[in-house]
């Protein structure tokens, strides 16, 4: 009898939430990304050790996971980095005061 993979529906989850999550400036988001690829890294060991055990759509729901959290990944690498540039370009007030930073981008023109 086939049963799911262990860890599929919360790689799922975490890949997800590390897309929703990636402008809580980039730190949250890559926390559950690499989660959920060290989750899915032993699962597909598993997988790949017995695929009769393992439902079909366990495994596609890991690989979406996968790929979400490789996504999620990818964006808040990005906004990490834009929000260090901007802390190096206006301070520390660029990212949480809207005039400032206005202020600052008018005054580059």
């Amino acid at each position: 009898m086939q049963q799911p993979l262990p860890n599929a529906t919360i790689v799922l989850i975490l890949g997800i939430l590390s897309i929703l999550t990636c402008c809580c400036y980039g730190v949250i988001g890559l926390i559950l990304a690499i989660v959920a690829l060290v989750l899915s890294k032993k699962d597909r060991a598993l997988y790949a050790l017995n695929m009769g055990s393992y439902t079909e759509g366990s495994f596609k729901n890991l690989n979406a996971g996968r790929v979400c959290a490789i996504i999620g990944l990818i964006l808040n690498i990005i906004y990490l980095v834009l929000c260090i540039i901007a802390i190096m370009m206006f301070g520390l007030t660029a990212l949480s005061d809207q005039d400032a930073l206005r202020e600052a981008l008018e005054n580059m023109k």
